[in-house]
């Protein structure tokens, strides 16, 4: 029998962490063209989150993902304590409570790190379920569900008063995601986007017969969030209009590194994907895409390939998380989605975002070497 190491990683996995650290490094160094002089040091912190990041992950690696997977409650509970002491402590920015300040750091921004550890407590959640209950009743699923909806609220209504709407919603479709992968009746789905559809549909209705009211009901700050999502669809704005702009004049080859001639702000984060489309134009941009592709392909497989129940559950919420922000971050960018200020996962500027990315690189290595051991 061959002998498996115990940190063994998947190669193609890795390689493509590897890749997206240089494509990521590379166009925020060419962003800062952009930017102010002041940070004019994002490359060189990008770089060494990303280090970080890589030794955050071998250090998962090495704690096990039956370790992580045990102790998931105790994640959850710290998390929500931290989102709770955020509303209270919480540096202000443009209006939002969203980071804690650190320094000699920076900003650090706790919803980032809610993400995975909602897909892990939600995934022990899953398999202590179908555990208990070989074959559940519509009774027991209804109860389950439940819970799921309380554990799922907590973090949510904690988000959403910093605000942060588009991590809100992303909590959502991990949790549909994990669920659906979970084997439960498909009459839940109906039942839940039925709901879902007739509360969005009473929230925009009020909105568009009485504005007054809706701000009375739901208050000022929501009302703005709700109007920047639905004027998407004027395809107007300054963001906008000079980031399709410079993805147009990018051409098929691009206009090169470093060479972004027309200004649109957050080109470091929101709109990374339209200074990288002007660099490297057409053909550039397929290739990112297409990288992107291939390593949610290797998710899945290793997701299909898994022995473990909880390993599957786990992967599909990761993969719901990603798939939604890579759609929506280049989306916005063409205008075909609105502009949430949602980012590109490994691409775009951010140290909490990265770090939480690298700790579920460290559990997908931790699957992938299972799988190994297993099948070996």
């Amino acid at each position: 029998m061959k002998r498996i190491s115990k940190y063994k990683t998947d190669k193609w996995i890795l390689m493509t962490l590897i890749l997206f650290a240089a494509i990521s490094i590379l166009t925020i160094w060419s962003a800062t063209k952009l930017l102010p002089s002041y940070l004019a040091d994002l490359p060189l912190k990008q770089t060494l989150w990303y280090l970080a990041g890589f030794a955050l992950a071998y250090f998962m690696m090495f704690l096990g993902k039956d370790f992580i997977y045990k102790h998931a409650w105790y994640l959850y509970w710290f998390g929500v304590i931290v989102l709770l002491l955020l509303l209270f402590f919480g540096k202000p920015i443009n209006d939002a409570k969203c980071w804690f300040s650190i320094p000699g750091i920076g900003t650090i921004q706790p919803s980032e790190f809610m993400k995975i550890i909602l897909i892990i407590t939600l995934g022990k959640m899953i398999e202590d379920f179908s555990i208990q209950h070989k074959s559940p009743s519509a009774k027991d699923e209804f109860f389950f569900l439940c819970k799921i909806g309380i554990v799922v609220f907590i973090p949510s209504i904690l988000t959403f008063l910093e605000p942060d709407t588009g991590v809100v919603l992303i909590y959502l479709l991990i949790t549909i995601t994990m669920l659906f992968v979970s084997g439960i009746r498909y009459r839940w789905f109906i039942m839940l986007f039925t709901i879902l559809f007739l509360l969005i549909g009473t929230v925009i209705l009020i909105y568009f017969i009485n504005t007054d009211l809706f701000v009375k009901i739901f208050g000022t700050s929501f009302f703005l969030r709700v109007d920047r999502l639905l004027d998407w669809s004027s395809k107007s704005g300054f963001q906008l209009e000079n980031g399709m702009s410079a993805i147009g004049a990018g051409g098929l080859f691009g206009n090169g590194w470093n060479q972004t001639p027309i200004y649109f702000p957050e080109p470091q984060t929101d709109f990374i994907f339209a200074v990288f489309s002007n660099n490297f134009g057409f053909l550039g941009s397929v290739l990112l895409i297409g990288l992107i592709t291939f390593f949610d392909i290797k998710l899945i497989l290793l997701a299909l390939h898994s022995k473990f129940p909880i390993d599957k559950y786990v992967i599909s919420g990761i993969l719901g998380m990603l798939i939604y922000q890579q759609i929506q971050n280049i989306g916005m960018t063409f205008g075909l989605m609105p502009i949430t200020g949602i980012t590109l996962p490994f691409i775009s500027y951010g140290g909490s975002s990265l770090l939480s990315y690298m700790i579920m690189a460290g559990i997908i290595f931790n699957i992938s070497n299972s799988n190994f051991r297993y099948t070996n």
